[in-house]
């Protein structure tokens, strides 16, 4: 019988951000984010019109500023930013400097937020105080994630930064700690990414189809902790045809998957298909783990030993 997880609905909380203690660590990883964190970045290496108040600047020289910056120092389409995100045109170059000085006071370095900021130019306009800080908070404090790998989680999954706090990252972390994603198999900087994904349309429907194939619940459970790519993984585009390939062309038995879940993660047209074709055209057969987790060279060659195996048990 198929168990459902109803995702909880959390109220908004507000992020306390007290100042941490000096260390005689030289590289402390903070518990929050001190203050000393949230600079409101003005390069003195770019001087902006807009810091000369007392002469009267066009507007639209400020605005060509502003593109000129965002498009050479931060290597962003500047007409991409302005088509979704309409409010860039308004805002002061200051506020786009806090937003990079916020990114970078997490240690995201330059190039890495212009393709952030690339990907999503909501942010070009945000105040980092109420919408970045926060999410950074949470990862350190309830995800636990250490300030050094704060970096890789975003850079690994921009989309984070646009995720809400209250009603997608805190029921996602509520699900998967439920399920088994805790102690030793608690989240990190390389499955953050779980947080982005709706638990009733994306997660729940993942670990029930894995359990229509026959599997248990606590099966599934074992299989998504050692293998947590597949909550990342297409219903349609990724299991079914895989299955469908698994069961009546391999012909082999569904506990093999439970065994190797990793059998997911291999392309169907590049790997799976091409190997286990050869494997038949020569009537052999290998687990799923020896088949597939083997490079080219190295699965040419056991192919080669298992033929001239062959071929010697049949001289004999």
């Amino acid at each position: 019988m198929i168990r459902h997880l109803q995702p909880q609905t959390f109220l908004p909380q507000a992020s306390l951000i007290p100042t941490p203690k000096p260390s005689k660590n030289p590289n402390p990883v903070p518990k929050s984010i001190s203050n000393s964190l949230r600079p409101t970045l003005n390069s003195p290496n770019y001087p902006s019109l807009s810091h000369h108040p007392s002469t009267s600047v066009d507007p639209g020289l400020l605005f060509r500023e502003k593109v000129l910056y965002l498009e050479t120092h931060l290597n962003v389409d500047s007409q991409k930013a302005l088509h979704q995100n309409p409010d860039f045109r308004s805002c002061p170059l200051s506020s786009l400097k806090s937003v990079e000085g916020c990114l970078s006071s997490m240690g995201i370095e330059r190039s890495a937020q212009g393709r952030i900021l690339d990907m999503y130019p909501q942010l070009l306009t945000v105040d980092p105080h109420s919408a970045l800080y926060p999410i950074f908070d949470f990862l350190l404090t309830e995800v636990r994630i250490p300030f050094p790998d704060i970096r890789k989680s975003i850079i690994r999954c921009p989309r984070l930064l646009v995720s809400h706090l209250d009603y997608q990252l805190r029921p996602a972390l509520k699900f998967l700690t439920e399920l088994g994603f805790s102690g030793r198999s608690s989240i990190t900087c390389q499955t953050t990414v779980l947080l982005v994904s709706s638990v009733q349309f994306t997660l729940l429907p993942k670990i029930e189809y894995l359990q229509s194939l026959g599997l248990s619940y606590e099966e599934v459970v074992n299989m998504v902790i050692r293998s947590p790519g597949l909550l990342t993984f297409s219903i349609n585009n990724n299991y079914k045809p895989k299955v469908d390939f698994f069961l009546e062309e391999m012909k082999r038995d569904v506990g093999e998957l439970k065994r190797f879940p990793q059998y997911f993660s291999f392309s169907l047209e590049g790997k799976i298909k091409p190997r286990h074709r050869l494997l038949v055209e020569h009537g052999f057969s290998l687990p799923l783990r020896e088949m597939l987790k083997v490079s080219d060279g190295e699965f040419n060659a056991r192919l080669i030993e298992m033929r001239l195996g062959s071929a010697e048990g049949s001289w004999v």
